[in-house]
């Protein structure tokens, strides 16, 4: 057995090898974060192995640092362990009492770790493909939450420009009314248009939903508005409204990607449950990450900081306690807006939720008591690997 221990920098890595009786095969050695460092290590991991001989290469979860070198040790077939700081801190400590701590001594108490055979588990492609997954819902919960942000802008702007359209349209959302505000951006522009020009546009922008009568009934309401004649306002409007397009695109972009590898990487029966998308179940799944890691629904919860708080000092016990909100907040989001979406389209679930409901609970806290059902249902199907089915 050859255990290889990487200490991950910006810059450089600092690599020891030891053999399966602690005997240093390659002193604490120093590689550039570059090609050339990668095939320095791999050739003197290769010299050090004998033909029968098992590999096993660890290096600690450093974030963005590590992936470059993660990915050239799994395309080139080395079992990776990848290891969490904190474990490597503590394994450190417990190794000597003296307060040292290098990048060369990190890499030797990696390798050190490897040999002493603690239980970890190496990292597979469906981990490399569900590091992927998390980028990409993360990405795109920051995007769609920027987007939020600008459609509120554009509220408020037509609330100074054109407060009347409001009550017009829909939403002020939707594409005919950002191709209207995009052309014309106030009341006082709309009212000034020509009616067949302005019938063109919300017809092309509808597909047909609006026409001629809705296009009159905009421009009178526009020659009658109480709204501002601000071109600094009509020009922020504008622009505000090209980056909601912008995001919008890039969005969908995103999700294809999430598509993408949901369909032909993951392949998770969290789709079959009636109420979760893509978004959300990619999200789910990319937060939780490998479900063997959890005993039980419970520490997903718990991970998910959706678990009760407890607080008791004395005579003193909480009698109403809260949510702990500690864990992963992309991971509680994904759950609480897919609980809502399966209760809303699997009866057993819904069944569920008026139940809690008609005890008592508050909506949110009967949809917490929902959201638990979910998590065990989820870790079952994907400990079994099994599809949904619904109750009869």
């Amino acid at each position: 057995m050859i255990c290889v221990g990487i200490d991950i920098a910006k810059d450089k890595h600092d690599c020891c090898i030891l053999d399966s009786d602690g005997t240093v095969r390659a002193d604490c050695f120093t590689i550039p974060n570059n090609m050339d460092g990668f095939k320095q290590l791999l050739q003197t991991i290769r010299n050090c192995t004998k033909k029968s001989g098992k590999i096993k290469v660890g290096l600690e979860a450093t974030g963005h640092y590590s992936y470059n070198i993660l990915g050239f040790l799994l395309d080139n077939g080395l079992p990776t362990y990848v290891i969490n700081p904190l474990h490597t801190n503590l394994y450190r400590k417990s190794l000597s009492l003296r307060k040292t701590k290098t990048d060369r001594v990190d890499a030797r108490t990696i390798a050190t770790m490897l040999l002493s055979d603690v239980d970890l588990k190496s990292y597979t492609d469906i981990a490399y493909h569900n590091e992927e997954l998390k980028s990409l819902t993360r990405y795109r919960f920051e995007k769609v939450r920027e987007r939020a942000k600008l459609k509120q802008s554009v509220s408020r702007l037509v609330t100074i420009l054109f407060p009347e359209l409001e009550k017009l349209v829909p939403s002020l959302h939707g594409a005919s009314v950002y191709a209207l505000l995009s052309e014309y951006p106030g009341a006082k522009q709309i009212s000034e248009v020509h009616l067949t020009k302005l019938t063109n546009l919300l017809v092309t922008a509808s597909k047909g939903h609006y026409g001629k009568e809705k296009a009159t009934l905009i421009r009178e309401t526009a020659r009658a508005s109480i709204g501002s004649v601000m071109p600094a306002k009509s020009l922020e409007l504008k622009h505000t409204i090209k980056l909601i397009r912008e995001l919008t695109v890039e969005i969908d972009e995103i999700e294809a990607a999430i598509k993408r590898i949901m369909d032909e990487e993951i392949q998770s029966p969290i789709l079959t449950i009636p109420g979760i998308s893509y978004r959300m179940g990619a999200m789910i799944i990319a937060e939780v990450g490998d479900f063997s890691r959890f005993d039980s629904a419970d520490k997903i919860l718990a991970y998910a900081g959706m678990s009760p708080s407890t607080y008791q000092s004395g005579q003193l016990d909480n009698c109403y306690s809260h949510m702990e909100k500690r864990g992963s907040r992309y991971l509680r989001y994904a759950l609480y807006n897919a609980t809502k979406y399966v209760c809303h389209w699997d009866k057993s679930f819904g069944a569920y939720l008026e139940k809690k409901r008609s005890e008592g609970k508050h909506y949110n806290v009967a949809l917490s008591h929902a959201t638990k059902k979910l998590v065990r249902l989820i870790f079952a199907m994907e400990k079994s690997g099994k599809a949904y089915l619904p109750a009869a």
